[in-house]
């Protein structure tokens, strides 16, 4: 027998109309909010993810699952959505279209991790970019979209957080700040801050490690640091959302873990599913266009994982629409009925009516517990009467009432009835 790989999940018939649910509801929010539908294939050129998410990312450094083609040339499943979504806009040349382009995604995302509640190897993200506007309304709108969602979604408990991490030229200050900070702790700190010390000591903000993260605690703050245009634009974003109604709290620690995030960065957080509370998160990543070789386009964007958004759902008690069930089963009591059925059954298919017959042979009462187990809301069973009388009794399982109905109008009834 064979094993599923570590870090992955099976979804099983009776699990599936959740996740479709969640997507669905996905597809709803990006289509009143005016966002496309994009699709990017599963792996990329390594390159792309080492430029584009940052060579002293968590991700780049240690999670990315990288292999050689047998032309030699090095490729790597999709660790997350933005930077394929990049590379599409430059290549596909969606910067000489029509301003702002407004995308969406539903994908399969890989990192090697250790697998946790929430968060596997494999996992699926709902994302959403756009790109061309440099407005804080806009920040506001993709901030809205995933508030959006999860309301949809019914999700309780997951509150707001918002940060602006700057521009280059306020991030430069602030990096030496960090490094006059973080100087005299080098010898406590883990073997990745020491790196990031001398590369990117912004991300030491975002180390998991506990002795860093205690020492983290005191660092200065971003939002001290800001050049005048990045503060005016964050303050924008802000009364935007609070024009709309909308709570939130500044978190000035929330940097995000990706290297391209420029300005306003955001998260949707939650308690209920432990410490890796972080639901959906994003920001904007004005430089990525460029640094990837398109022109210098503004964009913003998010990510939810479907996965970690199902465990806050469960933890949460939002509740899922019922399973789809057949609306109705048809059952026969010999060789000429069972084929009047499996007739009917597809007649009903055709006119988009849910409709379920016997394949396994079994016996008229097998199949009643069947349809019973099914949940179909109408039972007939043919016979060799209702072959002649060209009438079937429709039973409504529910409430255990029953109908004479000519087999010609079966469906006219149903959809009356359902």
């Amino acid at each position: 027998m064979y094993n599923i790989p570590k870090g992955t999940k099976d979804v099983l018939p009776n699990q599936s109309y959740k996740w479709q649910y969640i997507e669905q509801t996905a597809r709803e929010v990006a289509r009143v909010f005016n966002f496309k539908e994009i699709r990017t294939p599963v792996f990329e050129y390594t390159e792309l993810f080492r430029r584009g998410v940052g060579e002293t990312t968590d991700v780049v450094g240690k999670e990315m699952y990288t292999f050689e083609d047998k032309g030699g040339r090095s490729l790597t499943l999709k660790p997350e959505g933005t930077a394929g979504a990049v590379r599409l806009f430059v290549e596909n040349g969606l910067s000489s279209t029509p301003m702002p382009v407004k995308t969406f995604y539903i994908t399969p995302a890989f990192r090697y991790e250790r697998p946790q509640s929430g968060r596997l190897r494999e996992f699926h993200q709902f994302g959403i970019e756009v790109f061309g506007s440099e407005s804080a309304e806009t920040d506001a709108e993709v901030i809205l979209a995933a508030s959006s969602f999860l309301k949809k979604l019914k999700i309780g408990g997951a509150s707001l957080e918002i940060n602006s991490i700057g521009c280059k030229t306020c991030r430069a200050e602030y990096n030496m700040a960090l490094k006059e900070y973080f100087k005299p702790h080098l010898g406590e700190m883990c073997e990745t801050c020491r790196t990031r010390f001398n590369t990117n000591p912004l991300r030491m903000l975002d180390c998991k490690e506990e002795t860093c993260k205690k020492i983290a605690a005191g660092a200065p703050y971003i939002t001290d640091y800001l050049c005048p245009d990045c503060a005016a634009h964050f303050q924008k974003v802000k009364s935007v959302l609070s024009a709309q109604g909308v709570e939130y709290r500044v978190n000035p620690r929330i940097v995000r873990g990706l290297d391209y995030y420029t300005r306003t960065v955001f998260e949707f957080v939650s308690d209920a599913i432990g410490a890796q509370g972080t639901v959906c998160g994003g920001g904007r990543y004005d430089g990525l266009v460029g640094e990837l070789g398109g022109p210098e386009v503004p964009a913003i964007g998010f990510g939810a994982g479907i996965e970690r958004l199902m465990l806050l759902m469960e933890s949460t008690g939002a509740e899922y629409p019922e399973e789809p069930k057949p609306a109705i089963y048809i059952a026969g009591m010999d060789e000429e009925s069972r084929a009047a059925a499996f007739k009917i059954t597809m007649e009903l298919r055709g006119r988009g009516i849910s409709a379920e017959t016997d394949h396994m042979n079994r016996s008229v009462k097998a199949q009643l517990k069947y349809a019973d187990k099914l949940g179909a809301k109408f039972v007939a069973v043919i016979g060799e009467s209702e072959l002649a009388s060209g009438e079937v009794n429709l039973k409504n399982m529910s409430l255990g009432t029953s109908e004479r109905v000519k087999t010609g109008e079966i469906y006219k009834y149903l959809t009356k009835e359902i």
